[in-house]
């Protein structure tokens, strides 16, 4: 249902105030009064620099700059039984004084169950508790896909017929991801971020995906809480074969209008090191929606009640830049003190908003949480509708270790053909991800320094130094694996 739709069904259902949450004013108001016409509705808008006005009509109403004053002439509209709809900007900044409350109320009592509404516009607009009660809330200003398409066309359109060479190079899957990542922007932000794309190197292609995102990500993640990062390859990770297959059996519901309810998320627990991080990279590259990084250390704060109020900013920002893949690192250490002794009752509060939230959220964001510390995880977060699946990333095997090997190499830009790839996998047995490419890395310093071009003899030297977590915490990593493994917890 967008939005045209849904205001008009309140509309319809009589509620007598709805309140907008926009930052495209003109827009809004433009829809709202088509849909004024669309059911013979008077219309009236009122903004403090010009007055309340009446239809197209440019004059206004006489004083009614002021609010107080516009408020006593709107009284004596609605004595007259008509329909009609009244909207106002930024009245919310006046309902705290006691006249504007009070003729306000008077209004909305006057008009209930009858066909006139009155609708408050504005960004993040807060009411007095007995007026809230009272109000529908939605957002509004936000072109839905086939609007965003044709404004993609505009732009394009108008920066060719200025005379500049523009190279395009948009084909329809990247078309499809470019629209589906606008989503959530004012029609105004829209263009603002197109003309960016389209004048910063006269082209137009998968390359201005990640300035949509960076421009989306500033607009809306005002507190720095959630930070971007660049997606993956599958190619990126070696091994992880039940995990590519489960994230492409779904990839379609992220992509194309499938029928199918998009998957919400996955947990990943496993061993430290093993590609739980690069896993939810390779999740969003796959998906092909961005990734965004929920910042726990900017997400608690030392005031009462800050806390709270941090994560459900965040979460709304996630519903406004969905689609988007939310990674939530090591997601245990959200609920840290989850019975609420330690810290005042906070994290058990931060616990029941997080998990209120998957549950019933409805935009299409997925989650890829991971986890090294099975046993500071609440149950409430592990049963099935919170997450679709949870996976299990163990040590990686032989085959896996000579996949990790090879991508260090290439990363590094060293042939892997020139190494014995098979014999450095077989001799770091135990070793983690992380391990075995600070054990590239080592090789490097060390072939650098003596002088020596870097081969399987500097690689091997430096796995045999290295002694793994496996060994250092082999009673902890052998609990995990075990609980994993009694539990049938699906590996990766």
């Amino acid at each position: 249902m967008n939005f045209e739709e849904e205001i008009s069904l309140l509309i319809k259902s009589r509620y007598p105030l709805v309140l907008v949450d926009t930052m495209d004013e003109d827009y809004v108001t433009g829809q709202l009064h088509g849909v004024a016409q669309d059911q013979s509705l008077t219309f009236y808008s009122w903004t403090l620099s010009k007055g309340l006005r009446i239809g197209a009509n440019q004059n206004a109403f006489y004083k009614t700059n002021d609010a107080v004053t516009m408020l006593r002439v709107v009284n004596d509209l609605i004595k007259d039984p008509h329909r009609a709809l009244f909207v106002f900007c930024d009245l919310d900044r006046f309902l705290g004084e006691a006249v504007a409350a009070r003729l306000f109320k008077d209004i909305l009592n006057s008009i209930k169950n009858t066909p006139t509404t009155v609708v408050l516009l504005g960004a993040e607009a807060k009411l007095p508790a007995d007026l809230a009660a009272l109000a529908a809330r939605i957002s509004g200003g936000y072109p839905d896909e086939k609007q965003l398409l044709a404004e993609i066309n505009r732009a394009v359109s108008e920066f060719k017929l200025s005379g500049v060479h523009l190279e395009v190079d948009m084909p329809p899957e990247t078309l499809r991801r470019v629209v589906k990542t606008l989503k959530g922007l004012s029609l105004q932000q829209v263009r603002n971020v197109l003309n960016i794309c389209l004048l910063q190197d006269a082209r137009f292609d998968l390359a201005d995906l990640a300035v949509i995102e960076k421009f989306k990500k500033e607009a809306f993640d005002r507190d720095g809480i959630l930070e971007y990062f660049g997606a993956e390859h599958e190619n990126a990770i070696a091994g992880f074969e039940n995990l590519k297959r489960w994230v492409q059996d779904r990839r379609k519901s992220f992509l194309t209008e499938c029928p199918l309810p998009p998957p919400k998320g996955l947990l990943l627990l496993g061993v430290q090191g093993c590609g739980k991080s690069l896993a939810a990279k390779v999740i969003s590259g796959e998906l092909a929606i961005p990734l965004y990084r929920l910042d726990l250390n900017r997400l608690y704060s030392k005031y009462i009640g800050e806390t709270e109020e941090n994560l459900r900013r965040a979460l709304a920002t996630v519903e406004r830049l969905a689609p988007v893949c939310l990674w939530v690192d090591e997601i245990e250490k959200i609920f840290a003190a989850s019975s609420g002794e330690v810290d005042g009752g906070v994290s058990k509060r931060v616990l029941g908003t997080m998990l209120t939230w998957m549950q019933e959220r409805k935009d299409r964001s997925f989650i890829a949480a991971t986890s090294n510390d099975i046993n500071s995880l609440p149950p409430e977060l592990l049963r099935k509708g919170r997450f679709d699946e949870i996976f299990f990333a163990d040590l990686p095997d032989a085959a896996a270790r000579e996949g990790i090997i090879r991508i260090h190499l290439e990363k590094r830009a060293l042939a892997p053909a020139l190494f014995d790839v098979a014999g450095l996998a077989a001799n770091c047995e135990g070793f983690s991800g992380a391990e075995i490419e600070q054990a590239v890395i080592s090789a490097l310093y060390s072939a650098s320094g003596s002088g020596e071009k870097i081969s399987t003899r500097h690689v091997l030297e430096q796995l045999k130094l290295t002694r793994p977590l496996s060994v250092i915490k082999s009673e902890s990593v052998g609990l995990l694996r075990s609980w994993a493994k009694e539990r049938n917890i699906l590996p990766v």
